[in-house]
């Protein structure tokens, strides 16, 4: 067996689980990606840590004797700052979850653990710390501005999904192509109950490592909060709360979040100052949603986020996008704008979400053609095809 790339630590008192992880995990192990060691609470998990420099990772349960998953949490850090934790949640458990990610959770999974979304978790957590090392080890040398973008942008790509659902009935694609200097964009697709899914596109303001740390930052607690609520507007209300805490920096982001259910066609949305979504038909033609009021994120508390809904046609496409899309510059100075964007769409009919979001990007590069790109373009695309019998 090939030396293991990374060393993970599961902590769980659960006697099935280790026998789990290594029947389910058997291929990575005999890949050399991963080195599995196990402990059964707290207090054994940091003798592990102690006795071993090399342990990249902490996957651990919250409720364990002796010491529990939130108190381990606290400890991590003075053993060795720089490990990655993930923790593991009841489904829609957000007081322990928003108190693990305040002492330093990374991520976390949902019991019953679905191996696939573990394996992206793990993937997406261990890349991140490799990106993490790669800056620690390169700080003495960031001596201008560049280096200093050069890590940010490959720290905003390291949580944008690579995997896109292919559901009953739907599609989902989404990408972004980073600007030289790096704002915060990002897209997140969440796994929700019942066969829905969650959608969200948001943009940070700022330029640079500040920008790509509060979109992090934005991006888990959209994520943690959307798992334990199926309301977009409570969604946008609580993350808003929690994003303006501490908030010294006054940093915003604006954010378009809405929930889709595939067996109706309903989307549920509520907008946080972000640029509207359009419809598009099949036809080619397109509309704009009816609009909801909200504020960009972080910026002031207590304020209430109102949502609202309509059902989706078989054929309709879903496009959510940034301002770096309807803002692109060309060389005359005009700007992109929303009629360019629905017209790449009124030229062809579209039945796959990956050309079509695709297509955005060719446009948008036709257009602004030598002229350099000022902002981060990003684009999700939802193609409904309407119920499967």
């Amino acid at each position: 067996m090939a030396q293991a790339q990374f060393k993970i630590l599961v902590v769980d008192d659960e006697p099935d689980l280790e026998h789990l992880v290594r029947q389910r995990m058997r291929r990575d192990v005999r890949a050399g990606r991963y080195l599995f060691a196990f402990a059964h609470n707290g207090i054994e998990a940091l003798e592990i840590l102690n006795e071993d420099p090399d342990i990249d990772m902490v996957l651990t349960d919250i409720n364990m004797p002796q010491m529990d998953g939130l108190t381990l949490l606290e400890q991590i850090p003075k053993v060795d700052p720089n490990i990655r934790s993930v923790i593991v949640s009841a489904y829609g458990d957000m007081k322990n979850i928003r108190t693990a990610m305040n002492r330093g959770a990374f991520d976390f999974v949902t019991k019953p653990i679905d191996f696939q979304d573990l394996r992206i978790t793990i993937d997406r957590t261990l890349h991140h710390m490799a990106l993490w090392r790669d800056a620690l080890a390169s700080r003495d040398k960031l001596v201008a501005l560049q280096n200093e973008l050069h890590v940010a942008s490959e720290m905003q790509q390291s949580i944008l999904p690579t995997q896109f659902p292919d559901l009953p009935g739907c599609q989902v694609f989404g990408n972004m192509a980073p600007a030289r200097a790096v704002g915060g964009d990002f897209f997140d697709i969440v796994n929700l109950e019942k066969g829905r899914i969650g959608l969200a596109i948001a943009d940070v303001s700022d330029k640079g490592v500040p920008a790509a740390l509060f979109m992090m930052s934005s991006r888990t607690l959209l994520k943690g909060t959307a798992i334990g609520d199926p309301n977009p507007g409570r969604v946008l209300t609580e993350v808003n709360d929690l994003l303006e805490q501490d908030n010294e920096a006054a940093m915003f982001v604006t954010m378009f979040y809405a929930v889709f259910d595939p067996a109706t066609g309903k989307l549920v949305y509520a907008n946080g100052g972000h640029n509207p979504p359009i419809i598009v038909r099949p036809d080619g033609s397109s509309t704009v949603p009816p609009q909801t009021d909200g504020i960009a994120l972080g910026i002031m508390p207590d304020v209430d986020f109102t949502q609202n809904e309509i059902t989706l046609s078989p054929g309709d496409i879903l496009v959510l996008y940034t301002d770096g899309v309807t803002e692109a510059m060309n060389s005359r100075g005009e700007e992109f704008e929303m009629d360019r964007l629905r017209a790449v769409f009124a030229a062809a009919q579209w039945d796959d979400a990956r050309r079509a979001n695709q297509a955005v990007f060719d446009a948008v590069h036709a257009f602004a053609g030598e002229t350099p790109q000022f902002d981060d373009i990003t684009c999700l695309t939802l193609l409904y095809r309407g119920r499967e019998p």
